[in-house]
């Protein structure tokens, strides 16, 4: 059984990040560090081997190792959301399952892509790999294979899906799901750059890249889009996002991974065509970067850097 009901897994949650070494091999020293890094900031459950976690450079074998591990090493202490998506419904029953006996709490999928999959696979795949489980399913709505409403609202009477990571800007679309599908039928929005709106137009909960790296940033805008101080979260939400878009036109997971590194916890490198191994002139060079955008756009209050 699951530690944790679906209806809590709310509030500040980050698709964690996946640590490898500099021969890009899963380095599990560091990723156990790092589930002790977000735990101890307070973050409010783990979404893992997703998007961010490099899942689709990882063969199904890691992706499995990842999960074991999460379960190891948070003994129960917040919820985890595995993500088991893959283009095959065979891997992701497959993996799905493993999610299941290793101990984790809800499972999350993309739709299948790249083949461009007609509605009716689309719903087919969701209700094969969700009935191959007694786990909740989220959804996942992503720009690069995104549902849509119709394909939202079809999906959601499949028994076990039970939500959806809502990935886009256009978050009109997450007050109609909650009015046409449902105030019980969960939604976590999935853009960074939108925690504010997503929150104020009624998700449960966000899930995001830089939850990892900022997490401070979007805990007090969560209090405070629930205190109904609006100014203050916007606020916030400009700080977040002056750190967002300087590292997009960078390599966001390398600068995700290596401002972990200098608040003491190295989150190591990144998966090769995505990142790689920067060596240490690359890096003085990226730090050098962020107390630029730090001096210059005056950004107080986030501790990476702060640190630097």
């Amino acid at each position: 059984m699951p530690a944790f009901d679906i209806k809590s897994i709310t509030g500040v949650i980050p698709a964690m990040v996946t640590p490898f070494d500099e021969s890009e091999r899963l380095d599990e020293k560091r990723l156990r560090a790092v589930i002790r890094f977000l735990i101890e900031r307070k973050l409010e459950g783990l979404y893992i081997t997703g998007s961010t976690g490099e899942s689709f450079l990882m063969s199904p074998e890691e992706r499995k190792r990842v999960v074991e591990i999460a379960v190891d090493e948070v003994k129960g202490r917040i919820p985890i959301i595995a993500h088991i998506g893959a283009i095959s419904t065979y891997h992701s029953i497959e993996m799905a399952q493993h999610a299941e006996r290793t101990g984790v709490d809800a499972i999350s999928s993309v739709p299948p892509f790249y083949w461009g999959f007609s509605a009716d696979q689309i719903h087919g795949y969701y209700a094969d790999v969700t009935s191959s489980t007694k786990l909740p399913m989220i959804a996942y709505n992503v720009p690069m294979a995104a549902l849509g409403f119709d394909v939202i609202k079809r999906i959601s009477s499949i028994e076990g899906v039970v939500g959806v990571k809502y990935t886009a800007a256009t978050h009109a679309e997450i007050i109609r799901i909650k009015e046409e599908i449902g105030k019980h039928f969960i939604v976590y929005s999935g853009a960074d750059e939108m925690a504010m709106s997503g929150l104020a137009f009624g998700a449960d909960g966000i899930i995001g890249s830089f939850y990892n790296l900022m997490p401070e940033i979007w805990l007090s805008l969560r209090d405070a889009v629930a205190a109904g101080n609006l100014a203050e979260a916007k606020r916030l939400q400009e700080i977040g996002n002056a750190v967002i878009f300087f590292a997009l036109g960078r390599s966001a997971m390398t600068c995700i991974k290596r401002g972990m590194a200098w608040l003491g916890c190295d989150a190591g490198y990144v998966r090769r065509p995505l990142g790689g191994f920067i060596d240490k002139a690359a890096e003085d060079k990226l730090k050098d970067e962020f107390r630029q955008l730090r001096d210059d756009r005056q950004l107080s209050g986030v501790a990476f850097l702060d640190a630097l």
